[in-house]
Protein backbone atom coordinates (compact mmCIF):
# COMPACT_ATOMS: atom_id res chain seq x y z
CA UNK A 1 0.00 0.00 0.00
CA UNK A 2 1.61 3.50 -0.81
CA UNK A 3 2.38 6.00 1.63
CA UNK A 4 0.87 8.84 1.89
CA UNK A 5 2.68 12.24 2.38
CA UNK A 6 1.70 14.78 4.77
CA UNK A 7 2.40 17.62 1.75
CA UNK A 8 3.48 17.44 -1.65
CA UNK A 9 3.53 19.68 -4.84
CA UNK A 10 0.71 19.47 -7.25
CA UNK A 11 2.59 19.86 -10.92
CA UNK A 12 0.93 19.88 -13.81
CA UNK A 13 2.05 19.69 -17.28
CA UNK A 14 1.57 23.69 -17.96
CA UNK A 15 3.79 24.27 -15.20
CA UNK A 16 6.16 21.62 -16.89
CA UNK A 17 5.31 23.73 -20.36
CA UNK A 18 5.98 26.83 -18.58
CA UNK A 19 9.89 25.88 -17.49
CA UNK A 20 10.72 24.00 -20.60
CA UNK A 21 9.80 27.40 -22.32
CA UNK A 22 12.47 29.46 -20.48
CA UNK A 23 14.86 26.13 -20.84
CA UNK A 24 14.57 27.12 -24.63
CA UNK A 25 15.01 31.11 -24.43
CA UNK A 26 17.88 33.08 -23.50
CA UNK A 27 16.88 33.80 -19.69
CA UNK A 28 17.11 31.18 -17.05
CA UNK A 29 18.83 32.94 -14.27
CA UNK A 30 16.86 36.17 -12.96
CA UNK A 31 14.72 37.94 -15.73
CA UNK A 32 11.78 38.49 -17.44
CA UNK A 33 9.84 35.63 -15.80
CA UNK A 34 10.84 37.14 -12.24
CA UNK A 35 8.97 40.56 -13.31
CA UNK A 36 6.06 38.48 -14.49
CA UNK A 37 6.05 36.61 -11.32
CA UNK A 38 6.26 39.51 -9.09
CA UNK A 39 4.03 41.49 -10.48
CA UNK A 40 1.81 38.51 -10.37
CA UNK A 41 2.04 38.53 -6.90
CA UNK A 42 1.62 42.13 -6.38
CA UNK A 43 -1.39 41.86 -7.76
CA UNK A 44 -3.28 39.02 -6.18
CA UNK A 45 -1.99 40.33 -2.96
CA UNK A 46 -3.42 44.11 -3.77
CA UNK A 47 0.28 45.36 -2.75
CA UNK A 48 2.25 47.86 -4.28
CA UNK A 49 5.60 46.26 -4.70
CA UNK A 50 6.79 42.18 -4.76
CA UNK A 51 10.30 40.80 -4.65
CA UNK A 52 11.51 37.12 -5.44
CA UNK A 53 14.06 35.81 -3.93
CA UNK A 54 15.70 31.66 -3.90
CA UNK A 55 13.88 31.11 -0.48
CA UNK A 56 11.63 31.96 2.28
CA UNK A 57 14.56 32.43 4.94
CA UNK A 58 16.40 34.60 2.38
CA UNK A 59 13.25 36.72 2.57
CA UNK A 60 13.24 37.12 6.23
CA UNK A 61 16.85 38.15 6.64
CA UNK A 62 16.41 41.02 3.90
CA UNK A 63 13.35 42.17 5.73
CA UNK A 64 15.32 42.56 8.23
CA UNK A 65 17.90 43.78 7.10
CA UNK A 66 15.74 46.39 5.13
CA UNK A 67 14.19 47.56 8.77
CA UNK A 68 17.58 48.06 9.74
CA UNK A 69 17.42 45.38 12.78
CA UNK A 70 20.75 45.30 14.16
CA UNK A 71 22.99 44.90 17.71
CA UNK A 72 20.90 46.06 20.41
CA UNK A 73 17.23 45.67 18.75
CA UNK A 74 15.36 42.56 19.21
CA UNK A 75 12.80 40.76 17.13
CA UNK A 76 10.07 38.52 18.29
CA UNK A 77 8.12 35.93 17.09
CA UNK A 78 6.20 33.03 18.01
CA UNK A 79 7.66 30.00 19.05
CA UNK A 80 5.39 27.58 17.47
CA UNK A 81 7.06 28.04 13.71
CA UNK A 82 10.19 26.77 12.08
CA UNK A 83 13.53 27.93 13.64
CA UNK A 84 13.95 30.56 10.51
CA UNK A 85 11.66 33.03 11.98
CA UNK A 86 13.61 33.23 14.60
CA UNK A 87 17.48 32.42 12.99
CA UNK A 88 16.35 35.97 11.00
CA UNK A 89 17.36 38.27 13.58
CA UNK A 90 20.49 36.32 14.68
CA UNK A 91 21.72 36.94 11.01
CA UNK A 92 21.42 40.61 11.63
CA UNK A 93 23.42 40.51 15.15
CA UNK A 94 20.05 41.43 16.89
CA UNK A 95 18.31 39.41 19.82
CA UNK A 96 15.40 37.25 19.78
CA UNK A 97 12.50 36.48 22.19
CA UNK A 98 9.37 35.03 21.66
CA UNK A 99 5.66 35.62 22.57
CA UNK A 100 3.55 32.41 24.06
CA UNK A 101 0.43 31.22 21.83
CA UNK A 102 -3.10 31.74 21.83
CA UNK A 103 -4.47 28.13 22.24
CA UNK A 104 -7.19 28.72 19.86
CA UNK A 105 -5.76 29.26 17.03
CA UNK A 106 -2.15 28.79 17.58
CA UNK A 107 -1.02 31.76 16.65
CA UNK A 108 1.12 34.75 18.94
CA UNK A 109 -1.46 35.49 21.73
CA UNK A 110 -2.60 39.13 21.53
CA UNK A 111 -3.20 39.20 25.37
CA UNK A 112 0.49 37.48 26.05
CA UNK A 113 1.47 40.03 23.13
CA UNK A 114 0.23 42.92 24.78
CA UNK A 115 1.22 42.46 28.59
CA UNK A 116 5.11 41.49 27.02
CA UNK A 117 4.97 44.92 25.39
CA UNK A 118 3.83 46.93 29.01
CA UNK A 119 6.45 45.26 30.83
CA UNK A 120 9.02 45.66 27.87
CA UNK A 121 8.07 49.13 27.91
CA UNK A 122 8.80 49.77 31.10
CA UNK A 123 12.06 47.89 31.24
CA UNK A 124 13.12 49.83 27.90
CA UNK A 125 13.40 46.60 25.99
CA UNK A 126 10.91 47.02 23.27
CA UNK A 127 11.65 44.94 20.23
CA UNK A 128 12.06 46.50 17.32
CA UNK A 129 10.47 43.96 14.98
CA UNK A 130 7.83 41.33 15.72
CA UNK A 131 7.17 38.51 13.36
CA UNK A 132 4.01 37.70 13.30
CA UNK A 133 3.64 33.81 12.35
CA UNK A 134 0.29 32.82 9.81
CA UNK A 135 0.36 28.73 11.47
CA UNK A 136 -1.14 26.43 9.25
CA UNK A 137 -2.35 29.49 7.14
CA UNK A 138 -4.73 31.08 9.59
CA UNK A 139 -4.16 34.79 9.57
CA UNK A 140 -3.30 35.94 13.04
CA UNK A 141 -5.38 38.95 14.47
CA UNK A 142 -3.31 41.74 12.36
CA UNK A 143 -5.45 44.72 13.15
CA UNK A 144 -4.85 44.11 16.72
CA UNK A 145 -1.04 44.11 15.83
CA UNK A 146 -1.25 46.66 13.87
CA UNK A 147 -2.75 49.03 16.62
CA UNK A 148 -0.04 47.95 19.18
CA UNK A 149 2.74 48.51 17.08
CA UNK A 150 1.29 52.00 16.87
CA UNK A 151 0.91 52.28 20.36
CA UNK A 152 4.72 51.06 21.10
CA UNK A 153 6.66 51.48 17.87
CA UNK A 154 7.68 48.55 16.22
CA UNK A 155 7.83 47.07 13.02
CA UNK A 156 5.93 44.28 11.42
CA UNK A 157 7.14 41.64 9.52
CA UNK A 158 4.36 39.33 8.43
CA UNK A 159 5.88 35.50 8.25
CA UNK A 160 2.96 33.95 5.33
CA UNK A 161 5.06 31.04 4.59
CA UNK A 162 2.33 29.04 5.24
CA UNK A 163 -0.42 31.80 4.37
CA UNK A 164 -0.29 32.62 0.04
CA UNK A 165 -3.93 32.35 -0.55
CA UNK A 166 -5.39 33.39 2.73
CA UNK A 167 -7.52 36.38 3.41
CA UNK A 168 -8.03 38.88 6.32
CA UNK A 169 -10.92 41.11 6.93
CA UNK A 170 -11.48 40.83 3.23
CA UNK A 171 -7.71 41.72 1.83
CA UNK A 172 -5.44 38.94 1.06
CA UNK A 173 -2.64 38.03 3.26
CA UNK A 174 0.28 40.13 1.28
CA UNK A 175 -1.63 43.25 0.81
CA UNK A 176 0.65 44.45 4.10
CA UNK A 177 -2.43 46.40 4.91
CA UNK A 178 -1.32 46.03 8.58
CA UNK A 179 2.28 45.25 8.32
CA UNK A 180 5.71 46.82 6.81
CA UNK A 181 6.59 43.71 5.29
CA UNK A 182 5.17 39.93 4.12
CA UNK A 183 6.69 37.28 3.44
CA UNK A 184 6.31 33.95 1.79
CA UNK A 185 7.66 30.68 0.54
CA UNK A 186 7.60 28.55 -1.98
CA UNK A 187 8.58 25.23 -1.04
CA UNK A 188 7.25 22.04 -2.87
CA UNK A 189 4.98 21.25 0.74
CA UNK A 190 3.62 24.94 0.13
CA UNK A 191 0.64 25.87 -1.07
CA UNK A 192 1.99 26.85 -4.65
CA UNK A 193 5.59 25.82 -5.40
CA UNK A 194 8.70 27.13 -7.31
CA UNK A 195 11.02 24.31 -6.11
CA UNK A 196 12.74 26.45 -3.54
CA UNK A 197 11.76 30.07 -3.65
CA UNK A 198 10.12 32.97 -1.42
CA UNK A 199 8.54 36.62 -2.12
CA UNK A 200 8.51 39.63 0.07
CA UNK A 201 5.50 42.29 -0.56
CA UNK A 202 5.37 45.41 0.78
CA UNK A 203 3.74 48.97 0.11
CA UNK A 204 6.68 50.86 0.76
CA UNK A 205 8.96 52.26 -1.97
CA UNK A 206 12.18 52.86 0.61
CA UNK A 207 11.59 49.10 1.51
CA UNK A 208 11.17 47.80 -1.96
CA UNK A 209 14.33 49.51 -3.40
CA UNK A 210 16.12 48.38 0.33
CA UNK A 211 15.52 44.67 -0.64
CA UNK A 212 15.91 44.66 -4.49
CA UNK A 213 19.29 45.96 -3.77
CA UNK A 214 20.50 43.95 -0.82
CA UNK A 215 18.75 40.77 -3.04
CA UNK A 216 21.96 40.99 -5.57
CA UNK A 217 25.13 41.89 -3.56
CA UNK A 218 24.42 45.38 -2.73
CA UNK A 219 25.00 46.59 -6.47
CA UNK A 220 23.62 49.69 -7.64
CA UNK A 221 23.17 49.44 -11.90
CA UNK A 222 21.10 52.82 -11.87
CA UNK A 223 23.12 55.92 -12.24
CA UNK A 224 20.83 57.87 -9.84
CA UNK A 225 22.36 55.75 -7.05
CA UNK A 226 26.17 56.23 -7.88
CA UNK A 227 28.56 57.71 -5.70
CA UNK A 228 30.25 59.40 -8.62
CA UNK A 229 30.24 59.42 -12.36
CA UNK A 230 29.64 56.61 -14.26
CA UNK A 231 32.36 55.07 -16.06
CA UNK A 232 30.12 53.34 -19.44
CA UNK A 233 27.45 50.81 -19.88
CA UNK A 234 29.09 48.35 -18.14
CA UNK A 235 29.75 50.35 -14.91
CA UNK A 236 27.95 49.34 -11.44
CA UNK A 237 28.84 49.72 -7.82
CA UNK A 238 28.63 48.08 -4.69
CA UNK A 239 27.19 50.58 -2.45
CA UNK A 240 25.46 48.31 0.15
CA UNK A 241 26.66 44.44 1.84
CA UNK A 242 23.98 42.54 0.12
CA UNK A 243 23.94 38.75 -0.78
CA UNK A 244 23.43 36.59 -3.84
CA UNK A 245 19.49 36.01 -3.04
CA UNK A 246 18.30 36.18 -6.36
CA UNK A 247 15.53 33.73 -7.86
CA UNK A 248 15.93 31.89 -11.18
CA UNK A 249 13.60 31.94 -14.04
CA UNK A 250 13.25 28.85 -13.98
CA UNK A 251 11.73 28.89 -10.63
CA UNK A 252 10.03 32.00 -11.51
CA UNK A 253 8.37 30.45 -14.24
CA UNK A 254 6.57 27.59 -12.20
CA UNK A 255 5.63 30.03 -10.26
CA UNK A 256 3.44 32.49 -12.51
CA UNK A 257 2.32 28.98 -14.14
CA UNK A 258 1.35 27.61 -10.14
CA UNK A 259 -0.55 31.11 -9.54
CA UNK A 260 -3.23 30.35 -12.13
CA UNK A 261 -4.42 27.35 -9.81
CA UNK A 262 -3.42 29.30 -6.59
CA UNK A 263 -7.12 29.65 -5.74
CA UNK A 264 -8.04 26.66 -7.26
CA UNK A 265 -5.77 24.81 -4.68
CA UNK A 266 -6.85 27.24 -1.58
CA UNK A 267 -10.24 26.20 -2.06
CA UNK A 268 -9.66 22.12 -2.59
CA UNK A 269 -7.77 22.48 0.80
CA UNK A 270 -10.45 23.99 2.45
CA UNK A 271 -12.98 21.23 1.09
CA UNK A 272 -10.41 18.91 2.58
CA UNK A 273 -10.15 20.47 6.05
CA UNK A 274 -14.40 20.57 6.14
CA UNK A 275 -14.28 16.85 5.48
CA UNK A 276 -11.45 16.10 8.30
CA UNK A 277 -13.65 18.37 10.60
CA UNK A 278 -16.74 16.26 10.08
CA UNK A 279 -15.18 12.89 10.03
CA UNK A 280 -13.40 13.50 12.90
CA UNK A 281 -16.02 15.24 14.97
CA UNK A 282 -16.56 11.82 17.26
CA UNK A 283 -13.06 11.01 17.93
CA UNK A 284 -10.90 12.13 20.89
CA UNK A 285 -9.04 14.94 18.84
CA UNK A 286 -9.00 18.94 18.62
CA UNK A 287 -9.85 20.23 15.64
CA UNK A 288 -8.64 23.35 14.03
CA UNK A 289 -10.55 26.14 15.00
CA UNK A 290 -11.22 28.98 12.65
CA UNK A 291 -11.12 32.85 13.58
CA UNK A 292 -14.20 34.19 11.97
CA UNK A 293 -11.69 37.17 11.00
CA UNK A 294 -9.75 35.35 8.63
CA UNK A 295 -10.32 32.57 5.78
CA UNK A 296 -7.34 30.06 6.40
CA UNK A 297 -5.16 28.80 3.21
CA UNK A 298 -5.19 25.57 5.01
CA UNK A 299 -1.22 24.75 4.35
CA UNK A 300 -1.29 22.24 7.26
CA UNK A 301 -3.91 20.26 9.85
CA UNK A 302 -3.48 19.81 12.89
CA UNK A 303 -5.19 18.08 15.41
CA UNK A 304 -4.47 17.67 19.15
CA UNK A 305 -5.31 14.87 21.02
CA UNK A 306 -7.64 15.36 23.55
CA UNK A 307 -6.00 14.05 26.64
CA UNK A 308 -9.28 14.13 28.47
CA UNK A 309 -10.90 11.09 25.86
CA UNK A 310 -7.99 9.20 24.93
CA UNK A 311 -5.14 7.95 27.00
CA UNK A 312 -2.65 7.30 23.98
CA UNK A 313 -0.04 9.83 23.86
CA UNK A 314 1.16 11.63 20.73
CA UNK A 315 4.31 9.67 20.53
CA UNK A 316 2.12 6.84 20.03
CA UNK A 317 -0.36 7.70 17.29
CA UNK A 318 2.69 8.90 15.47
CA UNK A 319 4.46 5.79 15.25
CA UNK A 320 1.14 3.64 14.87
CA UNK A 321 -0.11 6.50 12.30
CA UNK A 322 3.76 5.93 10.47
CA UNK A 323 3.01 2.05 10.62
CA UNK A 324 0.11 1.99 8.33
CA UNK A 325 2.27 4.20 5.35
CA UNK A 326 0.23 7.76 7.25
CA UNK A 327 3.29 9.86 7.02
CA UNK A 328 2.38 12.64 9.28
CA UNK A 329 4.16 15.33 10.69
CA UNK A 330 4.53 17.13 13.72
CA UNK A 331 4.97 20.93 13.49
CA UNK A 332 6.29 22.11 15.42
CA UNK A 333 9.16 21.38 17.96
CA UNK A 334 9.14 24.76 20.13
CA UNK A 335 12.05 27.01 19.11
CA UNK A 336 13.04 28.27 21.99
CA UNK A 337 13.53 24.67 23.06
CA UNK A 338 16.03 23.65 20.68
CA UNK A 339 19.66 23.02 21.97
CA UNK A 340 20.80 26.07 20.08
CA UNK A 341 18.38 28.72 21.74
CA UNK A 342 18.55 26.52 25.38
CA UNK A 343 22.17 28.01 24.58
CA UNK A 344 20.86 31.50 24.16
CA UNK A 345 19.24 31.39 27.84
CA UNK A 346 16.00 30.24 26.90
CA UNK A 347 14.53 26.75 28.52
CA UNK A 348 11.55 24.65 29.14
CA UNK A 349 8.60 25.95 30.99
CA UNK A 350 9.05 29.56 28.95
CA UNK A 351 5.89 29.62 26.89
CA UNK A 352 3.84 26.71 28.51
CA UNK A 353 1.33 27.09 25.81
CA UNK A 354 3.16 26.18 23.09
CA UNK A 355 4.86 23.17 24.62
CA UNK A 356 1.73 21.92 25.57
CA UNK A 357 0.35 22.26 21.97
CA UNK A 358 3.40 20.84 20.96
CA UNK A 359 2.91 17.46 23.16
CA UNK A 360 -0.20 16.91 21.37
CA UNK A 361 -0.22 18.18 18.10
CA UNK A 362 0.16 15.86 14.71
CA UNK A 363 -0.11 17.04 11.40
CA UNK A 364 -2.21 15.15 8.97
CA UNK A 365 -2.02 14.74 5.36
CA UNK A 366 -3.30 17.76 3.54
CA UNK A 367 -2.27 18.82 0.04
CA UNK A 368 -4.71 19.27 -3.28
CA UNK A 369 -4.10 16.41 -4.75
CA UNK A 370 -5.23 14.43 -1.56
CA UNK A 371 -8.41 12.04 -2.91
CA UNK A 372 -11.19 11.13 -0.85
CA UNK A 373 -10.52 7.87 -0.62
CA UNK A 374 -6.72 8.61 0.61
CA UNK A 375 -8.24 10.97 3.02
CA UNK A 376 -11.02 8.43 3.83
CA UNK A 377 -8.00 5.99 4.38
CA UNK A 378 -6.51 8.41 6.68
CA UNK A 379 -9.05 9.07 9.05
CA UNK A 380 -10.04 5.21 9.09
CA UNK A 381 -5.87 4.96 10.18
CA UNK A 382 -6.27 7.63 13.05
CA UNK A 383 -10.35 6.03 14.01
CA UNK A 384 -7.91 2.28 14.23
CA UNK A 385 -5.32 4.35 16.69
CA UNK A 386 -7.61 6.52 19.02
CA UNK A 387 -10.53 3.73 19.69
Amino acid sequence: MKSLPYGKQDINEDDIRAVTEVLHSDWITQGPANERFEAEMSRYCGTGYAVSVCNATAALHLACRALDLGPGDTLWTSPNTFVASANCALYCGAGVDFVDIDSRTYNISIGALEAKLVQASRTGKLPKVLVPVHFAGQPCDMLRIWELSKRYGFNIVEDAAHAVGASYRGDKIGSCRYSDITVFSFHPVKIITTGEGGMLTTNRSDLHEKLRLLRSHGIARNKSRFTGAGQGGWYYEQIDLGYNYRMTDIQAALGVSQMRRLDDFVKRRQQLAGRYDEMLSSLPVITPWQSPDGNSANHLYVVKLDSARTEKSRNEVYDMLQEQGIRVNVHYIPVHTQPYYRMLGFKHGDFPVAEEYYTKAISLPMYSSLSVEDQDRVVSAVRKCLT
